[in-house]
């Protein structure tokens, strides 16, 4: 019996994680996630699937971030009507996160068809409704950690804490008859590997002996240095009472379920100890507010030594639930701290925030969080002088700090180490959900040493793999089914170089010396656009 995987997400990117596994007896997905970042990958989630939603048996979903589960409700919506089975935790989390990510489409194409009317052009339609959200919601089923479940015929899975997030899994797969002497084929899914010394969450766990590893490389190419909860809490505290000092607001970009309850719980603290200044903490997220409710739900599966529900419910915390209440913190002036999502500033109410400061040097903003390429957070922490949100362009006056001692993706050696204690690996270890430099970063850290060289696979978009044979072997006419060239999903797009090309234009027109130097330079631009007919 023949068993493939189709890399359908999470190729040299870290978004849209999915992965298509196919035997003789059904078809099954691991995670179905939206594609983040840069537009040519977010055009995909407007595509059509690689496969038929129909055909699907299953999807095994990790967890609940959206990069892993938000085109769940995509693919109910166009015929899928399988289980979907997930912790209790990620349920729970989805049960909010979905709905709100259909709702952020919404209103986010309104805007959008609002601009495309002015300029006539074509209305667009959001790539999923909150309806659809809701409506997917009914295909989740419940597994415990640590418990076998079946899958489709032949095919079994086991989830593993991950470490991650609240429900986040690693999931075990074996594949009856296709091992070695007739015995199982036996995958092992890492979904997101937690880090070392993760606030809320324990250790990752796994067994070890595999045919095959699907490995998390986010951070493959990084080494952070060794963190305790007390040099973490430290270290935000410097940066807090440095935005303090400033007197005006400190914006924290921050993904809204699990890296908002952490800050808070550590603001909290650190206000109650007197060691950073006391201020409202303004939670300017409605998904936040829920996931935040999930995290007191399940406060007894986390840390015991935390007293989360008396730390998530401090009198310094606001929720700001309706879009008035959002807008009426711009008139606060002063300093105050705005967390808001999303992580990477490219959705959600934190750029209404970042209009609204990011011109102003009394402002900081605080990234705590991976920022893939071509997002807004990634050009802040480049350094651009100007950003453009919403058709606006916004000079960049305030501070852009960055920590990432929030991370909930282990660095490069906890990575080798999660890789070295699920050995012996006998037939391929496949790289995914990291970028170019990340994946190579993984790859020098663990080939030969932890595992041989020739096992470390790289998949591209879209590749479809044999495993059943002795070694995995790439299945040629997949290549030519490709939605996208590896370039084309590991290098900035021309979207990225066209807003980058507007804002270069204005500040060289900005610093011409006199009306008749703008004019040249303006003559120069239409000469050579002339040039192009």
């Amino acid at each position: 019996m023949s068993v493939t995987i189709r890399f359908c997400g999470a190729t040299q990117t870290v978004t849209g994680s999915c992965y298509l596994l196919q035997t003789r007896s059904g078809r099954f997905l691991i995670d179905c996630g939206l594609f983040q970042g840069q537009k040519t990958l977010k055009e995909l989630n407007y595509r059509p699937f690689p496969f038929n939603p129909a055909e699907i048996d299953a999807v095994l979903l990790t967890h609940a971030h959206i990069d892993h589960s938000g085109l769940l409700p995509k693919l109910t919506r166009e015929g899928f009507e399988g289980r979907i089975l997930a912790t209790r935790g990620t349920i729970d989390l989805c049960s909010y996160m979905l709905p709100d990510a259909g709702s952020i489409q919404e209103s986010e194409v309104a805007a959008l068809n609002r601009r495309n009317a002015a300029r006539r052009r074509p209305a667009v339609s959001p790539i999923y409704t909150q309806v659809d959200a809701i409506a997917s919601l009914q295909w989740f089923r419940p597994v415990e950690y640590e418990a076998w479940a079946d899958v489709i015929p032949g095919v079994r899975a086991r989830y593993w804490n991950a470490g991650h997030l609240l429900g986040s899994a690693s999931i075990e797969l074996e594949f009856a008859g296709e091992g070695a002497s007739g015995q199982p084929l036996r995958l092992l899914a890492s979904g997101d590997i937690g880090p070392d010394a993760k606030l809320l969450q324990p250790d990752p766990e796994a067994p070890s002996g595999f045919d095959y590893l699907l490995s998390e490389s986010t951070y493959g190419d990084r080494i952070r240095p060794a963190i305790t909860p007390k040099l973490r809490r430290q270290r935000l505290a410097g940066e807090v009472n440095d935005a303090a000092a400033a007197q005006g607001a400190l914006l924290i970009p921050a993904f809204a379920v699990e890296r908002t309850q952490e800050l808070i719980i550590d603001l909290v603290d650190l206000m109650e100890r007197g060691e950073i200044p006391t201020a409202p903490i303004f939670l300017d997220s409605p998904l936040a507010i829920r996931a935040t409710e999930v995290f007191r739900k399940h406060a007894a599966s986390l840390d015991p030594a935390i007293d989360i529900s008396r730390l998530l419910s401090s009198p310094h915390l606001r929720f700001t639930e309706t879009v008035d209440e959002s807008k009426s913190i711009a008139k606060l002036t002063g300093f105050h701290i705005i967390i808001a999502a999303s992580g990477m500033c490219d959705a959600g109410r934190i750029r209404h925030h970042l209009k609204h400061w990011l011109w102003n040097n009394r402002a900081t903003v605080l990234l705590v969080g991976f920022q893939p390429k071509g997002t807004l957070g990634r050009f802040l922490l480049d350094g651009t002088k100007a950003v453009r949100i919403q058709g606006d362009e916004i000079k960049v006056a305030a501070r852009i700090r960055m920590i990432d001692d929030y991370s909930g993706h282990a660095d490069g050696s906890e990575l080798a180490r999660w890789i070295a204690e699920r050995r012996p690996v006998r037939r391929g270890v496949f790289l995914v959900h990291g970028e170019e430099q990340a994946i190579a970063g993984l790859t020098e850290r663990v080939a030969e040493r932890i595992i041989p060289a020739a096992l470390l696979i790289q998949p591209a978009l879209d590749d479809v793999y044999e495993l059943s044979t002795a070694a995995p072997t790439l299945i040629e006419e997949s290549r030519q089914r490709r939605r996208l060239t590896p370039q084309a999903v590991t290098h900035l797009d021309w979207h990225n170089d066209m807003s980058k090309l507007i804002l270069d234009i204005h500040e060289r027109i900005d610093a011409a010396a006199d009306e008749r130097a703008r004019a040249v330079i303006i003559r120069k631009l239409r000469r050579a656009l002339d040039q192009l007919d």
